[in-house]
């Protein structure tokens, strides 16, 4: 977004929702740019016309199909270490765990910003940020339990365990190594009790 570009404001109206969800599912299930707006239209009941009318461009509604996925993992993650030990350990394989779970209720495709990236990489859409920043909280994220690890580098495990956690990620969501996010917990949890990277 330059400077000059104003945020976008949708009006949340029942058919803006119901656009919402019927681009959400397409966009998860074939891509971002194989969906036109027709499709999403067709999908959500409604017209081209109101589909602008709501969003403003297509655009707008791949942003607010990858926020509300965003919000919707963050609140997930966030329930599963609110209900897990407070401790280091418990807090890192919440993380994993929860992954794990969401991956196979709400992911059978991959990661959606993974996804996204391949078709969004250009740092000047404005859904770039989003992306991104998902990774960057959970970088952020790893990096606390790192800290409150005692890890002697708390930088540097936090990245070898972001960079483990998204590898597996990667991987389960190719149907390569299904269990690859257990796997890699356990690996994390070794990482994390010896306070250094292996």
């Amino acid at each position: 977004m330059t400077a000059e570009t104003a945020p976008v404001t949708v009006d949340w109206t029942p058919k803006a929702r119901l656009i919402l969800d019927a681009a959400s599912t397409l966009f998860y299930e074939h891509g971002i740019h194989a969906v036109g707006v027709d499709s999403i239209a067709d999908a959500a009941g409604v017209t081209k016309r109101t589909l602008y009318d709501r969003f403003g461009s297509k655009e707008q509604v791949v942003v607010e199909y990858l926020r509300a996925r965003n919000a919707a993992w963050q609140e997930f993650l966030r329930s599963r270490l609110d209900a897990a030990d407070a401790t280091p350990d418990a807090q890192l394989a919440a993380v994993f765990d929860a992954t794990r779970d969401w991956s196979a209720d709400r992911g059978h495709k991959g990661c959606a910003m993974i996804n996204a990236h391949a078709e969004i990489s250009d740092p000047a859409h404005p859904a770039h940020p989003i992306i991104v920043g998902q990774k960057h909280d959970l970088r952020d994220l790893l990096r606390s339990i790192a800290t409150d690890a005692g890890a002697p580098d708390a930088n540097a495990l936090a990245q070898r365990l972001f960079i483990l956690h998204e590898g597996a990620l990667v991987t389960a969501g190719m149907g390569v190594e299904p269990d690859a996010l257990d796997a890699a917990r356990d690996v994390a949890l070794e990482m994390i009790a010896g306070q250094q990277p292996i």
